[in-house]
């Protein structure tokens, strides 16, 4: 495949902007790229795809979501609304998780994929549960990845929560997925081990997962997201968080802690030195009123921070406008939380996360040799864009409606804005017949 007549945003370590210029794919990796003349000379017989000039640039990585949520949209909550973040996990969370079957799962996790085509995210780090359906669910999850063509990491949520058997029937279906994974590993799937939170986690059962979890594999958990998880931990070990964590051997570099909201000097240092993975998610943190992360202390003190969604809508440039202006609101200071920072999270940070998981090239760039992870963008400049200020023109400019072409591994999953690999209208009547039926057993369990 030749891509032609495209203006490049290269990221990658030495951000480059390209004007008509044109990539060479071959397989699922790019393989030349050079100005347009120089391409079309080189490769006469390529299936052609014309950019019309569009930005061509890597495709977005969302590091932490939940596909199983996404029947909780428009959703009412019997009663009176949460007032505080345990109560948003027992009234909504864990009812909803509750009532998901089969059909549930998958049709949950297509729409999202959906979405994420759409919305150009091409790579996205899950962290599924699903108590009345946790055999096999993350492979109704991984075949619903396989259609979409896109890319992904599952885990299931191990969580004390519903009791011995089904927290041991969670540490299989990980232990299962990942040997699977090991046995016939798939260039666009891959696994890691899933954990809740400290505060639905016994110190039995965080031994019992630290002894059960495969060789090479990291865990993925939810950490200090609300002051109730330091109160349980403190509580039950007389430590806090990430140090129960540390205890428990949880952190290191194939890991990731979601959220990190709650965390003391001390703790900011253990996640820098066990090199463990935090994700940022800011509009599900406004969402919850659980407070606002220390991002910028934990980049300071070397932690390794990605941005993900924690199961919002998969446009993850909203996440970068959201993490941006979040932290100038928190501290009263417009020099928070700057561009660069943003996009340190978004694309840097996130690269390297994603390459835990798909380590065979590179992602989050255009250059010779990466994954042929592309999205073209419909967007027309009224100032000058430079490599310079490119961030400041996705956090004020770009928007996901502009995307009109997403590509994963060289396979073209939209084009034009029309989806090739995913029918969306039979995806979403599917899935309103289905929630109906979960909000029902949803309001039962309520």
């Amino acid at each position: 495949m030749l891509i032609t007549n495209a203006n490049l945003i290269t990221w990658g370590p030495e951000n480059q902007i390209l004007h008509g210029y044109s990539i060479y794919i071959e397989g699922d990796k790019i393989s030349d790229i050079a100005p347009d003349p120089e391409l079309a000379e080189r490769y006469p017989n390529a299936v052609r795809i014309d950019a019309g000039g569009q930005f061509v640039m890597p495709g977005n990585i969302c590091g932490h979501t939940h596909f199983y949520g996404a029947f909780s949209r428009g959703m009412g909550i019997p009663g009176e609304a949460p007032k505080n973040f345990p109560q948003i996990l027992d009234k909504l969370w864990w009812r909803l998780d509750k009532a998901l079957n089969v059909d549930d799962v998958r049709s949950s996790a297509l729409v999202c994929l959906v979405d994420a085509i759409k919305h150009g995210t091409t790579t996205l780090i899950d962290h599924h549960a699903s108590p009345s359906f946790i055999d096999g669910s993350l492979d109704v999850v991984a075949d619903a990845v396989t259609k979409s063509g896109l890319r992904a990491s599952l885990c299931y949520e191990v969580t004390d929560r519903d009791g011995e058997e089904k927290m041991r029937a969670g540490v299989e279906e990980n232990v299962r997925f990942i040997k699977r994974n090991q046995a016939q590993p798939e260039s666009r799937l891959a696994a890691s081990f899933g954990l809740h939170a400290s505060l639905t986690l016994s110190e039995s059962t965080l031994e019992y997962c630290r002894e059960s979890i495969p060789e090479e594999s990291g865990f993925h958990i939810h950490a200090a997201e609300g002051l109730a998880d330091q109160d349980d931990s403190l509580a039950k070990s007389g430590l806090r968080v990430i140090d129960r964590l540390e205890k428990h051997g949880i952190l290191g570099p194939k890991s990731i802690a979601a959220h990190a909201i709650h965390v003391d000097a001390r703790e900011i240092e253990i996640l820098a030195d066990t090199g463990i993975w935090v994700t940022h998610q800011p509009r599900s943190n406004m969402n919850n009123g659980v407070g606002v992360a220390p991002i910028e202390s934990m980049l300071r003190a070397g932690v390794n921070v990605g941005l993900g969604n924690d199961g919002f809508s998969n446009t993850m440039w909203d996440e970068w406008k959201a993490a941006y202006l979040l932290h100038k609101s928190k501290h009263s200071d417009p020099r928070r939380m700057g561009g660069y920072d943003v996009k340190k999270l978004a694309v840097e940070n996130n690269a390297a996360l994603a390459k835990i998981f798909f380590p065979d090239a590179p992602l989050a760039e255009i250059s010779v040799g990466a994954f042929a992870d592309l999205i073209f963008v419909d967007y027309h400049p009224f100032t000058d864009l430079n490599a310079g200020n490119l961030p400041w023109h996705i956090l004020f400019g770009f928007n996901e409606s502009m995307i009109t072409t997403t590509i994963v591994g060289g396979e073209i999953l939209m084009k034009d804005r029309e989806l090739l690999t995913l029918d969306e209208e039979e995806i979403a009547a599917k899935a309103r017949e289905f929630s109906a039926q979960t909000w029902k057993r949803y309001e039962e369990l309520a």
